[in-house]
């Protein structure tokens, strides 16, 4: 595998019109049932990412391409399981290994739709949940419309690392980069991996432990500001490098979701919609999340007084560090991903806390593509998120534990919630629209 891997890497270095149809070809295979399990193609996406960012394709090529590949994958296993129904536990390789089946069986028929959301995530999952989906006769338009939207959340995350990284491997970057880029990706994984490990073994101080990792690593996130500007300055030219007119209308009306008035309203209807539920614990979970985020990342504002990127025609007048954006967004979203996990196993919970972070850092990511916050604002405005979500979690978990929603709570506070939140983000496009012109 390893002799083929180098083979065709090598090829497509010399050949980088066979990329696309590479890229789309391995993200096919990667959810296509039976062969997503065998082939390392987490590895491969990411080598192929980071190809196309080294001047191949350009980002949004390289996610539709991907994003196009899953959904063939998708496709393709759910009509061999809508074909062969029971009978394709008697093929070769699932005859062989009934466990690959049964696991997703098992895990289709305990969270139904909302698998195949989460499972997308869990790479011996991702390939066998939508053959176990035509299997048992899931009706087809259901399943693409939920295929659809956990294929674009899946090609973002595995494309955008590697695509980003081979960008930065052209791009004349600040002297320095390397180096302050190295050491906050290490930061960050070393944080994930401790939380990642404590709350797999289901250790009572997970919690508390992720609080206090995300508040120590923003205290030397604040602390190091000074010697990240080359990494600042880089990052941000790589996304400028992408700016596109049909990029930015798409841009605003996402970082619209993450606008103060947007994110009030969102936190206080879903607060209520909850009480509403007789869900006292729950609507105190989300109430205190964006509360203390807001309170805090206002008074860090103000604290370190930092200057916004010099980008806009019309420099916004308030302070940059932290992004209020990403903090209220991934107070939101995370808040939403904690109450989804209540009464999972710690695998599930984490899988969810991930599904709930991507449209939070959709819109942190928003904000740097349109030159209003350093990257390292909405980095900040993340940790800080996390720290104060994990705090109030451990708190509210003193004596017993968040127990989890009713199916009839969840139909009622979450379409509800997005909704308002898309509305008032598309209310306030015009108006964002003059606002953020160059």
């Amino acid at each position: 595998m390893s002799q083929w891997f180098d083979t065709m890497t090598l090829w497509l270095e010399t050949n980088p019109e066979w990329l696309g149809l590479t890229i789309f070809l391995i993200a096919c295979l990667e959810c296509l049932a039976v062969a997503g399990i065998l082939i390392p193609g987490t590895v491969v996406l990411f080598t192929l990412a980071v190809l196309a960012g080294s001047g191949a394709l350009t980002l949004w090529e390289t996610v539709l391409l991907a994003y196009a590949g899953g959904l063939l994958g998708d496709a393709i296993s759910y009509g061999l399981g809508r074909r062969f129904h029971q009978g394709i536990r008697r093929l070769p390789v699932l005859r062989d290994h009934p466990e690959w089946l049964g696991s997703a069986e098992n895990y289709f028929q305990r969270y139904g739709v909302v698998s195949l959301l989460v499972g997308r995530y869990i790479g011996p999952l991702r390939p066998m949940l939508p053959l176990v989906a035509g299997m048992l006769d899931m009706p087809f338009v259901r399943f693409m419309l939920v295929s659809m939207l956990a294929a674009a959340g899946w090609a973002v995350a595995y494309m955008l690392p590697g695509w980003a990284t081979g960008a930065a491997l052209r791009l004349p970057l600040p002297e320095g980069f390397w180096s302050a880029a190295g050491i906050v990706a290490a930061a960050i994984a070393l944080m994930l991996l401790l939380v990642i490990h404590s709350s797999l073994r289901e250790q009572r101080w997970a919690t508390a432990l992720s609080a206090g990792l995300s508040a120590a690593l923003l205290a030397a996130l604040l602390l190091g500001i000074p010697h990240l500007s080359t990494l600042d300055q880089g990052l941000m030219a790589l996304m400028q490098e992408q700016r596109s007119s049909a990029m930015d209308s798409i841009a605003l009306l996402i970082t619209g979701l993450g606008n103060f008035a947007t994110q009030a309203a969102a936190g206080v209807l879903l607060t209520g919609l909850l009480l509403a539920c007789r869900r006292l614990d729950a609507a105190l979970l989300v109430a205190s999340c964006m509360l203390f985020t807001a309170l805090a990342n206002t008074g860090l504002k103000h604290l370190f007084a930092r200057a916004r990127p010099d980008v806009l025609l019309q420099p916004l007048d308030t302070f940059s560090l932290p992004s209020g954006h990403s903090s209220a967004a991934f107070a939101f979203f995370l808040a939403i991903g904690i109450l989804a996990g209540r009464g999972a196993p710690a695998r599930t919970r984490l899988t969810w806390l991930l599904l709930a972070c991507l449209p939070a850092i959709a819109i942190a990511l928003s904000r740097v593509y349109l030159g209003v916050h350093w990257p390292t604002d909405i980095l900040a405005g993340a940790l800080l998120a996390g720290a104060v979500c994990a705090a109030c979690l451990a708190v509210l978990q003193r004596r017993t534990t968040l127990a989890p929603l009713s199916a009839k709570a969840w139909w009622l506070v979450l379409p509800t919630s997005l909704a308002l939140l898309g509305a008032v983000s598309a209310w306030a496009l015009p108006e964002a629209l003059q606002q953020y012109r160059y």
